[in-house]
């Protein structure tokens, strides 16, 4: 199997180990190379949120807007320490999912989401997301295809 895709590539690269999911939610774990800890999360949002903590934590991609308040106060100055990476790439690709194991590299935080592209290494597919939405349609329609018992879905991760 060609895994040309199966690379980190970036700072701020997320591999999402998914071990459980209904139509609902999902919970399962994510990994980054600043921390050799698993950030569990028992739902999506959870997740989303965690990952937007991290880029801003790294500074990286750096959002196009910024947070905005009514307050007259000055915004607090955040010192950012240097992140060291404390794993590598291939230690990050060893980690799995019971049900799907993700790549996620997001290249812009622009109009108030996420773009980028996701790699299923399930599947060894790489699709190209537009917003976070879809990211999360994507990672769903994927989770589904797994659950499929009889294996007669439509394919819906195909490449354009």
């Amino acid at each position: 199997m060609d895994r040309s895709q199966w690379y980190i590539g970036a700072p701020n690269g997320v591999v999402l180990c998914v071990d459980d999911a209904s139509e609902y939610w999902m919970k399962g774990r994510s990994y980054h190379a600043y921390s050799k800890e698993a950030e569990r999360f028992t739902n999506m949002n959870q997740f989303l949120l965690g990952l937007e903590d991290f880029f801003d934590s790294i500074s990286f991609p750096h959002p196009s807007v910024n947070e905005r308040t009514f307050q007259d106060k000055e915004p607090a100055v955040i010192l950012r320490k240097e992140k060291v990476r404390v794993m590598s790439d291939e230690e990050l690709l060893s980690k799995h999912g019971y049900l799907g194991t993700f790549v996620i590299r997001v290249q812009h935080r622009q109009h108030s989401s996420w773009q980028g592209r996701i790699t299923w290494l399930d599947k060894n597919k790489t699709l190209y997301f537009r917003s976070v939405w879809e990211m999360v349609k994507m990672i769903a329609s994927a989770l589904a295809e797994v659950k499929d018992d009889e294996g007669e879905s439509e394919e819906s991760w195909t490449e354009e």
